[in-house]
């Protein structure tokens, strides 16, 4: 099995949150190689807190500054590589890689999230959180994904505004594993339900 990349339409659309329900459907390890901001916690620990068994790898590269990642990284005369990162990709499967941002969020002065995801022969899972504007961008990030031959597996609607998620899987002609509710304080109880309720559709189109 392929690993999993979890990417979203952008920044603050729930991809922590699917990234852990997706592991825990799988009894995946989860890992973010790229971490921009550690104030308030990394995405790392969040998962590790609210999954039954904390299969989680470190970070490759951890940067303080909660930024674009090759600002970021910058800030600390630090150059990402992708080589790096494909060096320190855990082995074993299955593998649910949560990325930073969008596909084109830049992690050095000429290689984007997507480029990472062609590194690592990934399969793709989208991420859509439901707000006004969503359409667009979730389509804008399906052509991206057509134009550069990625292999997406599907959406992950999250939250509720409106009831468009057929129109996009419709119109983008990439189907859907589940949509997640919108949870307040989403806690290990909730992850689990969640994990336990799209884990058969997920088998289904990884299979």
């Amino acid at each position: 099995m392929k690993p999993l990349f979890i990417t979203g339409i952008g920044t603050d659309v729930g991809k922590t949150v699917a990234a852990a329900i997706v592991t825990e459907a799988l009894g995946a390890v989860y890992w973010k190689p790229v971490q921009a901001g550690y104030d308030q916690g990394t995405d790392t620990e969040w998962v590790a807190e609210r999954l039954s068994d904390p299969r989680t790898f470190p970070e490759t590269y951890k940067l303080a500054l909660p930024a674009s990642p090759h600002i970021a990284a910058r800030q600390e005369s630090i150059v990402i590589s992708l080589d790096t990162i494909a060096a320190a990709m855990p082995p074993g499967r299955p593998l649910v890689i949560e990325g930073a941002g969008g596909l084109m969020v830049p992690l050095n002065e000429g290689e984007f999230v997507l480029d990472l995801i062609k590194k690592l022969d990934a399969r793709v899972i989208l991420v859509s959180r439901n707000y006004l504007g969503s359409i667009n961008h979730s389509l804008l990030t399906a052509a991206v994904c057509k134009t550069h031959g990625l292999d997406v597996a599907g959406w992950i609607f999250n939250d509720q505004y409106l009831h468009y998620e057929q129109e996009i899987v419709q119109w983008s002609g990439i189907p859907v594993i589940g949509s997640v509710p919108f949870a307040g304080q989403p806690d290990a109880a909730w992850v689990r339900q969640e994990a336990e309720r799209i884990a058969p559709a997920l088998r289904r189109i990884l299979a």
